[in-house]
């Protein structure tokens, strides 16, 4: 069976925490998209509301409280930042579980790689690493990163940053292709997943369905949940 994590596109610390609360109890991780509005146009919570001098944000990575629920359920983030690499040290103050960086966003590759393998150990234990491909970067570009990684996670649309955008199929043959080469590999999908093209992307080799309006724009949040865990 698939892994559903919903996904939040904050606004800021308030419309995060009342997003989490939605799926609180029926999902065990959700992922928080940041973006900073460099890598991406849109611009979400903390960079929205005054990036690092953001109030909640200083607080958290002080350590003077954490995520919203964070006794209730895990985090990844997922790193629509120009600065994911530089600024590595102070996302992992926000305690994710995982930790998503943009293929196009890290440089030079080779760079990239040797800065996963020197990763402090006791920070690989206990936080996973994924890399996301965006479709207009070869799926080869990816090859080499892999066996650095934790798991792969493919956009599934051409926009990337924003909710509610249509799926498309290039993701499918991404997904094929890692599946093929990779057999073991944890590969999520991210973007334009629904219940429509759900089963497909879970037949093609994806084993995480990142989700987000097709849980959060519908009448029944948690129902919708667990129509997606019926997929896989």
């Amino acid at each position: 069976m698939a892994e559903i994590i919903p996904a939040i596109l904050p606004k800021n610390y308030e419309d995060m925490k009342d997003k989490i609360a939605l799926v609180r109890g029926h999902a065990p991780l959700v992922q928080i998209d940041i973006c900073d509005g460099i890598f991406v146009p849109n611009t979400t919570w903390p960079f929205s509301t005054g990036g690092g001098d953001d109030f909640y944000f200083q607080r958290i990575i002080n350590e003077q409280e954490g995520m919203p629920f964070w006794e209730d359920l895990d985090f990844e983030l997922d790193l629509m930042v120009s600065d994911a690499v530089t600024n590595f040290d102070v996302y992992t103050k926000l305690s994710p579980k995982r930790i998503i960086f943009h293929i196009e966003t890290v440089g030079n590759l080779e760079e990239f790689k040797d800065f996963l393998e020197g990763i402090d150990v006791y920070i690989r234990d206990s936080i996973e690493m994924g890399i996301a491909i965006g479709l207009s970067t070869p799926i080869e570009q990816i090859y080499p990163l892999v066996n650095s990684a934790d798991f792969v996670q493919v956009m599934g649309i051409e926009k990337v940053g924003f909710q509610g955008e249509d799926f498309s199929d290039k993701a499918l043959e991404y997904i094929k292709n890692l599946k093929e080469k990779f057999p073991d590999l944890e590969i999520a999908v991210d973007g334009g997943v629904n219940l429509e093209n759900g089963a497909s992307l879970v037949h093609a080799g994806a084993t995480r369905l990142v989700v987000g309006s097709a849980i959060f724009n519908t009448t029944d949040i948690i129902d919708s949940i667990e129509e997606f865990k019926q997929l896989g």
